[in-house]
């Protein structure tokens, strides 16, 4: 059994975490301030876990919250940030703010705690203008967004902090994640949870460009296998480490979308015949996305359980059961 705090516990990856975490039997606290998460994915663990879960309502921009947050805490997971490249684009102050100030906060706070480790998010949009594939961590270009630029200096901080106060750290940079909890509704949505939203409803899902560019798409519990990972290890050549988490496979968007058709026309025939619309294609985007996840083997002992295939056949079944 240890203590985590998992930041951003509200949201999608956060919440699948604190519920892992809770069933292998550990004490988990979750800070959240729910400006992108939501109770609903927190209420039936509050209900299961009345002893071993605690909800924090904060903001980690705020460092006494996250002095809080800490106390008592072996491990953090920190997994609360603005994501999406366009809202980057559209305000780069306030994600700025949240991803490097609210950062930061998190570090000093942990250092000040006596964190054992500090596990964080981080983002195969590190990566940027980079050609090479597959991505190796150690390979990086320019990034392309100021969402990218945030999750780069988180890297940069978690290093400069393991290499001056001594602080244990492990970056997993995440390839376009997804699966159950995965937030349809908002106005950044992710591709997979917008399109199967929509084409639930019938209604014509628009892919960015000619749909040949490509990602490796990562099953939520994949992450979770990382996460459990990073925090358990006890391989010292491990530690202070920036890992691929993903499945090492790509999926244009094209092929995506034939693949969302497929599953959920299961359920309704009608959705095999929804036509798909192109628009142009997004700024910031970066055109392939493939990871190497050799490292992570060697040094986690890494073995993905889900590719894509099996992992949208789940994540189809949660949303439609669910939507």
């Amino acid at each position: 059994m240890i203590k985590v705090l998992v930041t951003g516990g509200a949201g999608f990856i956060g919440s699948n975490l604190c519920e892992a975490l809770l069933e292998r039997g550990n004490v988990v606290t979750c800070l959240d301030n729910f400006s992108t998460g939501h109770i609903e994915n927190l209420l039936p663990l509050i209900e299961r876990f009345p002893d071993k879960f605690k909800l924090i309502v904060g903001d980690i921009c705020e460092l006494e919250d996250c002095r809080k947050a800490v106390e008592g805490m072996e491990y953090v997971l920190h997994e609360a940030a603005l994501g999406s490249v366009p809202r980057s684009i559209k305000d780069p102050i306030t994600t700025n703010k949240v991803n490097i100030g609210g950062f930061v906060n998190m570090l000093v706070a942990s250092r000040d705690a006596g964190v054992k480790r500090f596990i964080f998010a981080a983002s195969s949009s590190t990566y940027g203008d980079s050609q090479s594939l597959p991505k190796v961590e150690d390979v990086i270009g320019k990034p392309l967004s100021p969402y990218a630029i945030t999750k780069y200096v988180n890297e940069l901080y978690a290093d400069v902090f393991a290499r001056t106060y001594g602080m244990e750290y492990i970056g997993l940079r995440y390839f376009n994640v997804f699966g159950r909890r995965q937030d349809p509704f908002g106005a950044y949505a992710a591709v997979i949870p917008l399109f199967v939203k929509q084409l639930m409803k019938h209604e014509s899902p628009v892919i960015n460009g000619d749909g040949e560019y490509s990602r490796d798409f990562t099953y939520i519990d994949n992450v979770i296998q990382m996460n459990e990972l990073a925090l358990f290890t006890t391989n010292p050549k491990a530690i202070n480490q920036i890992y691929n988490t993903a499945f090492g496979e790509r999926t244009t968007l094209n092929q995506l979308v034939g693949y969302l058709k497929e599953f959920l026309g299961e359920f309704d025939e009608a959705i095999r015949k929804v036509e798909i619309l192109h628009g142009p294609n997004r700024v910031g985007d970066i055109p392939h996305s493939l990871a190497s996840i050799d490292k992570a083997k060697s040094l986690l002992g890494y073995m993905p359980r889900y590719d894509m295939r099996q992992g949208l056949q789940e994540a189809v079944k949660w949303y439609w059961n669910n939507l």
